[in-house]
């Protein structure tokens, strides 16, 4: 079989470990029976042996494929990685969907992508990520007897993601140590009243609206002030056609969203004023994980 996972961007501003979205950016993993077990690993992650010798994929996929079948069946499993590590767009989240959407698939299981969505809450705590991951398209998420409920809107072809990978990765759980541990109830109000008004845009196709919704208060500047080139990066980004712009994840990636129109021109003007950082145009993803025999 093969399996292909997307990148995801996930908070959009305001909609902190809620909101999240699909990118044409996708990993790859071929797995075939095999007389033992071996792991090859072509593009992110090739030169770094720790991805062969403590692989997340195959623990994860082994951690259920035993509770399935009673057996550890030998595999030979082959990654073809895209998705940058510690960049803010949802690598460990590709990983953990696919991983456990795998070991299902090759025990002859079918679970819906629902069911596979709510296991992986036991390896990733927060929805953004790897709801649309699951899902693909723009997704709003909330956890309730845990269990995901989510919204789903498909984003047209007419969108494109303006993607700015730094080369300086963030740890996820660093900055989010540096957040308030309390805030105030004006804090609290300003993200809640944008998120809700970023999620309808987005469900209205209110694309203009998005420039004003996708505003925080809550954790971008905090951690943009690790890489505090990202500041210029969303300021550039929004005078010259992104309709929104916004951390991704944790960073350091910064995403932004404009029209197809727009993107060259978009990325063209990044890449001048930002040449030692990688700038890419991608479709979005509308599928989310996709399984291939």
């Amino acid at each position: 079989m093969i399996i292909k996972a997307p990148a995801t961007s996930a908070n959009l501003g305001p909609g902190f470990d809620t909101l999240g979205l699909a990118i044409d950016l996708q990993n790859r993993v071929k797995i075939t029976k095999a007389n033992f077990i071996s792991i090859s690993v072509k593009g992110e992650g090739a030169n770094r042996a720790k991805v062969k010798t403590n692989n997340q994929f195959v623990t994860i996929f082994y951690n259920f494929y035993i509770k399935l079948m009673g057996r550890r069946d030998p595999f030979r499993f082959e990654f073809f990685n895209n998705i940058p590590f510690s960049r803010g767009l949802g690598s460990s989240s590709a990983v953990i969907v696919s991983a456990i959407a795998s070991a299902y698939h090759m025990a002859d299981i079918n679970l819906s992508k629902n069911s596979i969505l709510n296991k992986a809450l036991f390896y990733e705590p927060h929805p953004d990520n790897i709801a649309p991951a699951t899902h693909g398209g723009f997704v709003s998420s909330l956890i309730f007897k845990d269990k995901v409920i989510t919204q789903k809107k498909q984003l047209p072809k007419y969108l494109k993601a303006v993607v700015v990978i730094p080369n300086k990765t963030m740890s996820t759980n660093q900055s989010r140590g540096k957040l308030p541990k309390s805030i105030s109830l004006q804090k609290a109000v300003f993200n809640i009243s944008h998120s809700t008004v970023l999620a309808s845009a987005f469900f209205n196709e209110d694309w203009k609206t998005l420039k004003y919704a996708s505003k925080d208060i809550l954790h971008e500047d905090i951690r943009m002030n690790n890489l505090k080139d990202l500041f210029k990066v969303r300021e550039i980004a929004l005078q010259n056609g992104a309709l929104m712009s916004t951390l991704s994840g944790s960073g350091s990636t910064f995403f932004n969203l404009v029209y197809e129109d727009d993107s060259i021109h978009l990325k063209e003007i990044l890449l001048k004023k930002f040449p030692k950082f990688r700038t890419e145009v991608y479709n979005f993803n509308n599928i989310g994980y996709n399984i291939i025999d």
